[in-house]
């Protein structure tokens, strides 16, 4: 147990490490020792983490749940940094580190040039050692520590090019949507310390059952649940980490940073979160029927509302963040539907195919010279052959193509969706089944753009065309292998068997997959029985779409815009959450700001304590000052007045 726990500790600190060298002695270090420092890092963590999962979920061995550091108690409360390692976190660990070595290998090519090097790697293996905190914490404090450190250094990345300002602009909006969500889950967090006592994960989910019929009075006395009160602000951090409507508007923006934290950020960390989270509270979430019929809701939403936005997008980088939101909400209403298992699956599948694209969009940025515009590319199909399949296999796995790993995931949530008898379920269903066809037709939108067509770029550029060096292609063809045959192996046992053991909890009436496991005879056969299916030919009526709009007949989206404006206005202009957001949170807060500043700094401060105090004393010693007049009768006169006070005050 003792070695177990020293690869824990050596899996968190390996990362940290590189980040720490390359960080702290960047100056001392040159480029090639500041990659290496932080690629060994994140390897060694990789590798052990494949161990952890060989020694968890293959070999079978028990659930890992130990304090490593007790950092403070209070009154009774242990504040303590642990380790809970189960079959869930083990699978996450993976992923994480997976994806982040292939992203820290991309990154020497993609970045060769910058002049921050040695800090971008810094960064994003700081990145990784917060996620691991995260997702293998074993009590609210540290859970609430990788939660907050993700957040940090995914600001710190968003805004890596600090002296442009749309970038600046970026960061801060994350920085500030992800507050809004932190303060619900802290409340969450302090609502679960309130009627526990604990922080401890275990403590708590043993005894969830104690929330049963208990209630909370608030808003002018009106009784809710304490269960759902928690579970909603718990879910209200999820909403602004994993980007859920309207906590959403950050995460297209983020696309300012450079391409790499794209990958990073919207493929196995930051946005994952919010998801990983849920689904580890599933002991209290199953108690609030309401709490899952929300977070189904929300998430029906995102998906399919956020996925129409990718359809108006011209930059690439974009298209594929807005792909990201619509693939978060449809994790999101599988954790709604109860069917926890099918959200995590989905939400490793996506990692691989996700990290893919972002990749392959930046394999294309750096050939363009920087160029993001799909309007100016077309035609890269036989100047890049490695990035044109890799993307080619990705854009595939992610609209569910059959046998690709999005297709086991995606399939897998619908059919859950469409089983539950939760309230809401028609509505999310219906949803998830029209966001298919909406995911085909962007997702191919981009491909065909980009990769086949008329060459739109200028004469200069496409004379410098060719594929980009080894140390991009590689991690491309290292994630399309997993894009490609991972759903594969593991629907079996991850949708509809026992892969997650104790680690997730589902009533007996709310096991929805528990229902569709008895008609699952298997991926071969999964795979036949999709194309009588509706998702499949939804998926195929969005790629012949896309075909025939941007291969066939390139003019009529032209015309469908002139038609469609005011849609199309709805669409650039993003819902108006951004409008909002400009003029009643972003306003509203500075008109608060000038308020308080005019009410109290300058009238009670400055005004009344400030120059109030100091106007009191000038007043006060100008009197004192017109008694001391040098003259012997006005001193005399004054102890006579004086004398003549003091015996009236004896007499009487």
């Amino acid at each position: 147990m003792e070695t177990m726990q020293t690869i824990y500790l050596l899996i968190v600190l390996a990362p940290l490490l590189g980040a720490v060298l390359a960080g702290v002695f960047g100056r001392q270090l040159d480029r090639a020792a500041a990659h290496w420092v932080t690629i060994i890092g994140v390897g060694v963590s990789c590798l052990l983490s494949l161990y952890v999962f060989k020694d968890t979920v293959i070999d079978g061995a028990a659930t890992f749940n130990g304090t490593v550091y007790t950092w403070m108690v209070s009154d009774g409360v242990r504040f303590e940094v642990g380790f809970l390692i189960d079959r869930l976190s083990a699978m996450m660990m993976v992923v994480v580190t997976f994806v982040s070595l292939m992203v820290h290998i991309y990154t020497i090519g993609y970045m060769q040039d910058d002049p921050g090097y040695k800090r971008f790697f810094s960064y994003i293996s700081l990145f990784t050692f917060s996620m691991l905190m995260l997702v293998m914490s074993n009590n609210f404090m540290q859970l609430f520590f990788g939660w907050e450190a993700v957040g940090l250094v995914s600001y710190l990345l968003i805004g890596f090019w600090y002296k442009k300002e749309t970038a600046i602009y970026a960061n801060l909006k994350a920085f500030l949507v992800n507050r809004v969500g932190d303060f619900g889950f802290l409340l969450g967090i302090a609502g679960v310390l309130m009627y526990f006592g604990t922080l401890d994960y275990m403590d708590v989910f043993n005894n969830a059952s104690l929330l049963n019929g208990q209630t909370i009075e608030i808003l002018g006395g009106q009784s809710w649940s304490v269960a759902t009160l928690i579970c909603i602000l718990l879910f209200i951090g999820a909403m602004g980490k994993s980007a859920q409507v309207p906590l959403h508007v950050w995460l297209p923006d983020s696309m300012e940073g450079p391409t790499p934290i794209s990958a990073l950020i919207h493929a196995a960390t930051m946005v994952t979160a919010g998801i990983f989270m849920v689904a580890r509270m599933s002991p209290l979430f199953e108690l609030s029927e309401t709490a899952l019929t929300v977070v189904m809701v929300i998430g029906a939403t995102t998906a399919l509302f956020m996925g129409l936005l990718g359809l108006v997008q011209n930059d690439i980088k974009r298209v594929i963040a807005y792909s990201t939101l619509s693939q978060l909400g449809y994790m999101t209403v599988a954790l709604g539907a109860s069917a926890y298992a099918a959200g995590i699956f989905h939400l490793m599948t996506h990692a691989f195919f996700k990290a893919l694209l972002f990749l392959a969009a930046g394999s294309v940025i750096i050939a363009m010279h920087h160029e993001q515009d799909m309007r100016k590319m077309g035609g890269l199909r036989k100047y890049m052959p490695i990035t044109w399949i890799t993307s080619l296999v990705g854009s595939l796995a992610l609209i569910g193509t059959p046998g690709f790993s999005g297709f086991f995931s995606k399939d897998s949530i619908i059919e859950a969706v469409g089983q539950s008898s939760l309230a809401g379920s028609g509505y999310a269903y219906t949803a998830v089944v029209l966001g298919v066809f909406i995911t085909a037709l962007y997702s191919f939108r981009m491909y065909f753009m980009v990769f086949h067509g008329k060459e739109r770029m200028d004469e200069h550029t496409r004379e410098h065309l060719h594929e980009t060096p080894k140390v991009v292609t590689l991690p491309l063809i290292a994630l399309a292998i997993p894009s490609v045959f991972i759903g594969f192996f593991y629907v079996d046992s991850m949708a509809f068997g026992d892969f997650f053991g104790d680690a997730i909890f589902v009533l007996p009436q709310h096991d929805v997959l528990g229902e569709l496991s008895h008609e699952f005879h298997g991926a071969f056969a999964m795979v036949l029985h999709s194309f009588s299916t509706l998702p499949f030919w939804m998926a195929a009526a969005g790629v012949s779409t896309a075909w025939f709009l941007y291969m066939k007949r390139p003019d009529i989206p032209d015309t469908i815009r002139n038609k469609l404006s005011l849609v199309y206005s709805v669409l650039v202009n993003k819902y108006g959450f951004d409008r909002f957001n400009e003029i009643f949170f972003a306003g509203g807060g500075r008109l608060l700001g000038k308020i308080l500043w005019k009410a109290g700094d300058v009238f009670l401060i400055d005004t009344l304590v400030i120059n109030g105090s100091a106007n009191t004393v000038g007043w006060f010693s100008g009197l004192v000052r017109r008694i001391q007049t040098g003259y012997l009768y006005t001193y005399a006169f004054a102890m006579i007045i004086g004398l003549m006070v003091l015996l009236a005050i004896f007499v009487l």
